[in-house]
């Protein structure tokens, strides 16, 4: 009888063993594609080409699985700007960094003809190492206005994407990173009001960076 039962259970575990391995493995959950943060912002990047954007200087930008990719590939400085001026708004992107090599979103920016030499604008720093400040304001001549608290200056994440919500509102700028406030600054000098929302390559040939997800709130009053 013993024999039985044996012979019995072990036909039942081989037959589920077969339709267990016969059983497809479900799919993993697609994951859904980004929408606008919210009512009055706008795409800038549309996932298939630079349309709206304009290349300053002879670094490579090209769309790629779709992301902004912004390469150095001289040791000069690179930007890719927007099409349009703005001068009071709210930015809402994605950036992954591929390498160590420094970037930026700058804003009230513009260039000298004919070149990539910044005539003004300040830009919101990017760097994927510890303690390079991202998220702090540097520019419009004045080199470094303000940084992240100490404790802020670990928000980044180096070898992942990184959420960011830029506010500029007259002289008041916000950085958010990864849903940290890092910067929150009143400026009492300000230089520039208006101009091109710009990506930064920095020169020395390192620059390496995505970007995606671009939503912007205007709130200009022209």
């Amino acid at each position: 009888m013993n024999s039985i039962i044996r012979c019995v259970a072990l036909a039942v575990l081989m037959i589920g063993t077969v339709f267990g391995a016969q059983s497809p493995t479900p799919a993993p959950a697609a994951t859904p594609p980004r929408k606008e943060p919210g009512t009055g912002w706008v795409s800038l990047f549309n996932g298939r080409d630079l349309s709206g954007w304009v290349k300053v200087g002879n670094e490579k930008w090209e769309v790629d699985e779709g992301s902004i990719h912004g390469e150095g590939v001289t040791k000069e400085y690179g930007y890719l700007r927007t099409e349009k001026k703005y001068q009071d708004f709210h930015l809402s992107l994605r950036f992954k960094c591929e390498a160590d090599g420094n970037s930026g979103v700058f804003f009230h920016s513009d260039f000298k003809p004919g070149t990539a030499a910044v005539s003004q604008g300040l830009q919101f720093e990017i760097d994927r190492v510890l303690g390079h400040h991202t998220g702090g304001i540097y520019g419009d001549g004045r080199k470094w206005i303000v940084w992240p608290a100490a404790e802020n200056e670990l928000v980044i994440r180096p070898n992942d994407w990184n959420e960011f919500l830029l506010k500029v509102e007259g002289n008041r700028y916000v950085a958010r990173l990864n849903g940290i406030v890092v910067v929150d600054f009143t400026d009492p000098t300000p230089v520039s009001f208006d101009g091109y929302i710009s990506l930064q390559l920095h020169s020395g040939g390192q620059g390496n960076m995505r970007f995606k997800d671009l939503y912007i709130r205007d709130l200009s009053k022209r």
